[in-house]
C-alpha cells in the first residue's frame, strides 16, 4: 500500500496539468487585460508628467489647476484606490520616492531658471538701451561728462 501511494505520487509528478480551453482563454483575457491596464496606467502617468510640466507657472486659471492637481497626485502617498500615484508606479516597476524626487527636482531647476531670466533680462534690456546708442549722443555724453 505505501510503494503505491509513492508511486501514485511519483506518476503524477511527471504527468502534464490539464487544462480546459475555457479555462486557457481566460488565463489569456486575464494577460490581455493586465496589458490594457498597464497601458492605461502608463498613459494616466505620462498625462500627469505633462501637465505637470506643461502648466509650471500657468497664469490662467484652469492651467494653474491642473498642473496644481497633477502635482497633487505625484505627492500624495494613498494606496487605497487602483490609479493612485503609489500604485501606479508599484504596477509599472517604479520607485514613486524616486520619480517624485526627480519631478520636485526638474521643477526647482525650472523655477531657479526662470527666475534667473527675469532677473537677468532686465539688466540686459537696461544694457540693450545704453548700448543702442547714436554717435552723436555719445559725443554728446562725451562733452558733458567731460571726457
Amino acid at each position: 500500500m505505501k510503494e503505491k501511494l509513492v508511486t501514485d505520487v511519483a506518476i503524477s509528478l511527471f504527468q502534464p496539468d490539464l487544462l480546459l480551453p475555457a479555462q486557457f482563454f481566460a488565463a489569456l483575457k486575464q494577460k490581455a487585460q493586465a496589458c490594457g491596464e498597464r497601458r492605461l496606467m502608463v498613459a494616466i502617468l505620462e498625462d500627469a508628467v505633462d501637465c505637470f510640466q506643461k502648466y509650471l507657472g500657468a497664469t490662467d486659471g484652469r492651467s494653474r489647476h491642473l498642473g496644481a492637481e497633477a502635482e497633487k497626485w505625484f505627492l500624495a502617498d494613498d494606496e487605497s484606490w487602483p490609479f493612485s500615484f503609489v500604485n501606479v508606479c508599484y504596477a509599472l516597476d517604479l520607485h514613486p520616492g524616486f520619480l517624485r524626487r526627480g519631478l520636485l527636482a526638474w521643477k526647482d531647476r525650472q523655477l531657479t531658471r526662470r527666475q534667473y531670466r527675469s532677473s537677468y533680462s532686465g539688466s540686459v534690456g537696461m544694457l540693450a538701451q545704453r548700448e543702442v546708442r547714436h554717435p552723436a549722443q555719445v559725443h554728446s555724453l562725451h562733452l558733458t561728462s567731460g571726457t
